[in-house]
């Protein structure tokens, strides 16, 4: 229990704690029966990744998102049944499809930005959350109208919100499947039937629409898709993806976006260099800040693969059923990797290019996340849009430490940012 308390309260110093104390390997546990090794050697996570899939499941190693995503998500299968569902989502994020969004991401930024107060700090999380979920409603679900947007986001918001701080997790965690109306638990699985029943109305009234193959959503996409046999996804698969493209195309996108403003608010000479790249029509500047973002403040911490037999890793022997977790976050602070680690420094994404298994905030190998490519453009074009029309004013300080949400590491006031 107080490895959980330490990992759901204070996430960064406990890695930090731990590796200083055992190195690029060591293991946790959990929960009762569970037991991680954590790694952050180089070498091993390549071996993780290009590992046998049929030996390594991702699916069973993300057993803990079940209760939010459900058993039918891309992230929680393995073996045929992944590559399947993978297969059928996979075009709907290819990238010339993904560009038909970019003035979506652009509207939805000019409209958050018209109600940001001048001259004073405010938490711009909220905000990047509402242009994310804007942009998932709009490319996912096909939503364009202010009504039927409001109607369905709240449910999907309130879902998210119960697992909105560090006290909510761990309350979450320590009433886990207590159903009663006054345990935390059983709030949350209120607001994911709330959510559940929303998302199941949006599929049945879709199926029934004559001109559904006509739209261009990603909905649309998945309901058309058929596999090798024919076969379509289901409606409880569609529910599944449709809160996975939620959870892991919006509030994973929007964290990253307060990330980079504040790291940006934070270092003055970066954004110096970064709105004169952009006055003069450069955008190589801004995408190596959103590299070095996601490099020293990674929105998800870790992946996780589930032994299915007995296999070595780094000289260690480990047992079928452990769970391996190459860590994105200590990763990208291996000083051999990135000299003075701890630095925010962009130029170092321009200097060299880093390799696939040296910079893996989205994962790596054939479970890497599938909307990659769609997060990085969209944080490109929602970034491109805010420094086209405000002026973001530098703060003092060292800047936030990092706070446990959900699965994200957000910042923990928010992301405080001023704009004149």
């Amino acid at each position: 229990m107080m490895m959980t308390a330490g990992f759901v309260l204070w996430p960064t110093r406990f890695l930090d704690a731990c590796q200083a104390k055992r190195g690029d390997f060591f293991t946790l546990r959990p929960q009762p029966g569970r037991w991680v090794v954590i790694t952050s050697d180089p070498a091993t996570i390549k071996e993780v990744f290009t590992g046998d899939p049929d030996l390594l499941h991702a699916g069973a190693g993300n057993v803990v998102l079940q209760p939010i995503l459900g058993s039918r998500s891309v992230l929680l299968l393995d073996g045929a049944e992944h590559l399947r569902q993978r297969r059928l989502m996979l075009p709907a994020f290819h990238g010339e499809r993904m560009r038909v969004y970019g003035d979506v991401m652009r509207s939805a930024a000019e409209r958050a930005i018209e109600g940001w107060p001048r001259g004073r700090r405010f938490e711009v999380l909220p905000s990047m959350q509402a242009i994310t979920l804007e942009v998932i409603l709009r490319a996912v679900f096909g939503v364009t109208e202010p009504e039927r947007a409001a109607k369905l986001s709240a449910p999907l918001r309130a879902v998210l919100d119960t697992v909105a701080s560090r006290r909510r997790v761990l309350m979450l965690v320590l009433t886990s499947r207590r159903t009663g109306p006054r345990s935390p638990w059983g709030r949350f699985a209120a607001s994911r039937r709330e959510a559940d029943e929303l998302l199941h109305a949006e599929i049945a009234a879709r199926r029934a629409e004559p001109d559904a193959a006509a739209r261009d959503d990603i909905l649309s996409m998945l309901l058309a898709a058929r596999d090798e046999d024919g076969r379509a996804l289901s409606d409880e698969e569609l529910r599944d993806e449709l809160m996975t493209l939620l959870v892991a195309g919006h509030e994973t996108t929007a964290t990253a976006l307060a990330w980079t403003l504040e790291r940006l608010a934070r270092h003055p000479d970066v954004l110096r260099d970064v709105v004169a790249e952009r006055r003069a029509g450069g955008d190589e500047l801004l995408d190596a800040t959103i590299k070095e973002t996601l490099r020293l403040r990674p929105v998800v911490p870790n992946v996780v693969r589930q032994l299915q037999a007995p296999m070595t890793f780094g000289g260690w022997d480990l047992p079928a059923g452990v769970h391996i977790g190459p860590s994105i976050y200590l990763l990208h602070r291996r000083p051999d990797l990135y000299p003075d680690p701890l630095t925010f420094r962009p130029q170092r994404f321009l200097e060299r290019s880093y390799g696939t298994y040296e910079w893996i905030p989205f994962g790596g190998g054939i479970r890497r996340c599938l909307g990659a490519s769609f997060a990085l453009f969209e944080m490109r074009v929602v970034l491109q849009t805010l420094l086209d029309r405000v002026e973001l004013q530098p703060a003092r300080g060292p800047g936030e430490k990092v706070m446990r949400r959900a699965i994200t590491f957000a910042p923990a006031r928010g992301g405080r940012i001023a704009v004149a």
